[in-house]
């Protein structure tokens, strides 16, 4: 009974009142987090510091309540800023420098672009662009480039792309892949799932379709088959997806897209005009998008699950998190909270790739977010289901909260197993290079260690953009004066992990 309980992990309460429900979510290269909701939909329970909204200048009026938080992740601390035009629902990426590149949202920030360059003081805080985007990006996509470009996908009634930042004379170019997916009075592929393709091109899943775009040529190079199982998987009908971990035994080629959770057809309109909650989809979808000969391989999760996050974990197994069992993303669109999480474990056998885990006691049901820290363990934050901030005579209230998911890896029965790692020889590595890191290490390392580095999402709406991990090649493993040594060689190319900031990670067995 106690392996089985260490297995399920468990829930640590970080913030009982964060200020900022968190609606978007991503860890910076600091080891802070940054935060934000909407902008237009009246006070938050945390006001601005800046000059303008000080207390001897400005009362704490509406402007000035902070609709924005940086979570210090060592101090577990937050400090406001100032974020001025709408981000509701909107979408971001890093550049190759760990600035923030913020897109879109709603009303009068729906063009606009927004940069977020971290810091270790307290002296940044939001910057917008006066450079307007081609289109509306209101549920967008965005996805890092290896020319360090970000292109952004689609959005409502925006049946196009775009890049950030543009070439001189570019605009958005069209997309009729997004107007075929488009489901009447549901949409079904809003935030589509984008994924950089080992080719180069990029991955884009609407609804239940896929297709593989040279979006330098704007041309679709490939069609997949449609996903089984009937329903839909993006917004609203909100499922999820992950690129499985890339792999140097391939030469990182092997790529492999898992999708889970979603909606039946016709849930989003039942529950939102006639408040009938249809229970979500149970499966999952797995397809090798390199193969010759694509096809999807279908499971079934332990339960139904929509807006469900889905994460890659430092060991390679994806976290299944947050959502509802039934009904589809929207106000008050959703009900029966999936509490438990579900593990994916890729390299098990079909049939056993799932363990259900230890379960929070909070809801977290639209607009709730989660992100892997460099320790580990998983942020878990947001939910609100309304327009502005409730707190009482509402299914749901709006959530504040903050708490972490404590994944099994770090029991302490596995301290003696679990590397630490002392040192890199280079922060600044270069494609194709080696690079020395040292580790300490109580047991002798494990036959099957492993070398992770990952790229941390932006995430919203179940979406968690730019995740990407990739296992490294090794050499033989040294043991020296305080500890061991190995050799890792980095990723060949920009198309195989672009240009930025990425965690490092041993797996020890």
């Amino acid at each position: 009974v106690r392996g089985h309980q260490l297995l399920k992990g468990r829930w640590d309460l970080l913030f009982e009142n964060a200020g900022v429900s968190a609606m978007h979510m991503t860890l910076l290269h600091t080891n802070k987090v940054l935060i934000f909701d909407q902008t237009l939909a009246g006070p938050s329970q945390i006001t601005r510091t800046d000059p303008s909204c000080s207390k001897t200048s400005s009362p704490a009026t509406e402007d000035c309540w902070a609709h924005s938080i940086e979570y210090d992740i060592a101090s577990n601390t937050v400090r406001p800023l100032h974020v001025v035009t709408d981000t509701f629902c909107s979408s971001g990426s890093f550049a190759s420098n760990g600035t923030l590149v913020q897109t879109g949202g709603w009303s009068n920030g729906d063009r606009v672009t927004r940069y977020f360059t971290p810091c270790t003081d307290s002296s940044c805080d939001w910057v917008e662009s006066p450079t307007l985007l081609s289109s509306r990006r209101w549920y967008a996509s965005n996805q890092i480039l290896p020319d360090d470009r970000i292109i952004v996908v689609g959005g409502r009634r925006s049946f196009n792309y775009e890049f950030v930042p543009k070439r001189p004379g570019e605009g958005a170019f069209q997309l009729p892949f997004l107007v075929k997916t488009n489901a009447v009075d549901e949409e079904n592929n809003l935030y589509p799932f984008t994924h950089l393709s080992s080719d180069g091109n990029l991955f884009i899943f609407a609804n239940r379709d896929s297709i593989l775009l040279d979006y330098n040529k704007n041309q679709v190079v490939r069609a997949f088959p449609a996903m089984p199982g009937g329903g839909a998987r993006n917004y609203p009908s909100s499922g999820s997806s992950v690129m499985l971990p890339l792999d140097s035994a391939n030469n990182f080629q092997r790529v492999e897209i898992l999708i889970c959770g979603g909606a039946p057809d016709g849930a989003f309109k039942k529950a939102t005009f006639n408040q009938t909650f249809v229970e979500a989809l149970k499966s999952c979808g797995r397809i090798e998008i390199t193969s010759q000969n694509p096809q999807w391989q279908m499971e079934d999760m332990p339960g139904p699950r929509v807006m469900n996050d889905m994460l890659i974990l430092p060991t390679g197994e994806v976290l299944i998190i947050n959502g509802a069992k039934q009904g589809t993303a929207g106000w008050q669109s959703a009900t029966e909270p999936a509490l438990s999480p579900f593990l994916y474990r890729p390299a098990e056998a079909l049939g056993n790739r799932f363990r259900v885990l230890a379960p929070t006691k909070i809801p977290r049901m639209y607009h709730s977010t989660a992100n892997v820290l460099p320790d580990g363990r998983v942020l878990v934050g947001g939910s609100n289901s309304n327009f502005g901030y409730r707190f009482s005579g509402v299914a749901f209230p709006t959530e504040l909260r903050m708490e972490a998911y404590i994944p099994y890896y770090l029991h302490s029965s596995y301290d003696l197993k679990r590397a630490a790692i002392i040192s890199i020889s280079s922060r600044e590595i270069k494609y194709g290079s080696k690079f020395i890191v040292r580790f300490s290490l109580q047991r002798r390392p494990s036959s099957s260690i492993r070398f992770h580095v990952y790229a941390p999402p932006f995430t919203t709406h179940t979406w968690s953009m730019n995740q990407r991990m990739l296992s490294l090649a090794a050499s033989a493993i040294v043991k020296g004066s305080g500890g061991y040594i190995v050799g890792l060689t980095a990723p060949p190319s920009p198309v195989a992990a672009p240009s930025g900031y990425y965690l490092l990670t041993i797996v020890n067995g």
